[in-house]
């Protein structure tokens, strides 16, 4: 029997910066691992940097480069996947503009996740064009490669609903004798856990509570050795919780061989914080040594770098542009 052909998957990262544990734990450790099922393209969405924060465009080419190394030093193959640069393909652009034909102003203020970032941000009054077009953009990234899957956590399957709509309705319009142009993509739902910075709340670049997947192993020990534990934990023989702990999440994400004699000793003052932080610390250190390996070996071979994003965007801007010649065909323009 022959070898059924393997789906297509699209994701992206918007580059803000070198990524933390809860990038690699939320998205990026899951996205190595599907390079085993699927045809994979991994997008750097500098693009959508600009809808919440145009101030940081002097940032944005920098931060593009230090997430490519993530990726790479992460386990990324350049070999298997498509790692591209979304500003670079400018088909992208063309298809937002086409599809924004096809959907409302009201829809578009309708999307939850467009309201919950109006609150968030403070933004009512000050919303750009782009900000409100954000999901029609973001539907042009995905189906312009004709992907048949995004992995999404629960929060993002409005914004995936609202590009299936436009797909759907886009087939609906200009499907000729060549059948549909698009696909409409699927979510891979990934239930991902809250995961603790280092002040216990949600590991966030804007809260100062981050460890970089890259960080060295000085920089690991002095950023786990002040981090929330259990509150009520005051004197070295109190019992502890660690279900309350960030560091017990740590161990259980990191160091799951290590889960169970941890929470026994946390409970029966058996170990302390401070040596329970260490241990943390020397598991997390060996864990990502690889990592930092790999990422250095492209951080000192630019040209090779260089090349791989080079190449990554060439070849997903010859997908786009046969996507747009089919789009062209089926509408009659171009």
């Amino acid at each position: 029997m022959s070898e059924q052909p393997r789906k297509t998957i699209l994701s992206g990262m918007r580059p803000t910066g070198r990524l933390h544990w809860g990038n690699y734990t939320g998205a990026l450790a899951n996205w190595v691992a599907l390079q085993d099922e699927y045809t994979c393209h991994f997008m750097v969405a500098d693009w959508h940097v600009l809808t919440t924060a145009l101030d940081k465009t002097p940032e944005i080419r920098e931060n593009t480069r230090q997430m490519y190394l993530d990726w790479l030093g992460a386990g990324l193959d350049p070999e298997r996947s498509v790692l591209f640069t979304q500003s670079e393909i400018k088909e992208h652009a063309e298809l937002a503009l086409l599809l924004g034909m096809l959907v409302s102003m009201g829809r578009l203020e309708r999307n939850p996740t467009f309201k919950e970032q109006i609150r968030d941000l403070n933004l009512s009054g000050e919303i750009s064009y782009g900000h409100l077009g954000y999901p029609v953009l973001q539907a042009a990234d995905i189906i312009i490669y004709r992907a048949h899957a995004v992995p999404v956590g629960e929060d993002q399957l409005p914004h995936l609903e609202l590009t299936r709509e436009m797909a759907r309705r886009f087939n609906h319009h200009f499907s000729g004798a060549r059948g549909k142009v698009f696909p409409e993509p699927e979510g891979l739902v990934t239930k991902f856990a809250r995961f603790p910075g280092t002040d216990g709340k949600r590991m966030s670049k804007s809260l100062g509570n981050t460890i970089e997947i890259s960080a060295s192993p000085e920089d690991i020990h002095r950023k786990i050795k002040p981090a929330f534990t259990d509150p009520q934990r005051l004197k070295r023989t109190d019992p502890g919780d660690p279900e309350v702990c960030a560091v017990y999440t740590w161990y259980q994400k990191f160091l799951p061989d290590e889960v169970e004699e941890t929470a026994a000793e946390c409970r029966s003052a058996a170990r302390g914080c401070v040596d329970c932080k260490k241990k943390l610390a020397e598991g997390v250190i060996e864990h990502f040594a690889p990592l930092r390996e790999r990422r250095a070996v492209y951080e000192q071979d630019g040209a090779r770098l260089d090349e791989i994003i080079n190449d990554g965007c060439t070849r997903a801007r010859a997908m786009a542009r046969a996507t747009m010649e089919a789009v062209h065909e089926a509408m009659g323009i171009g």
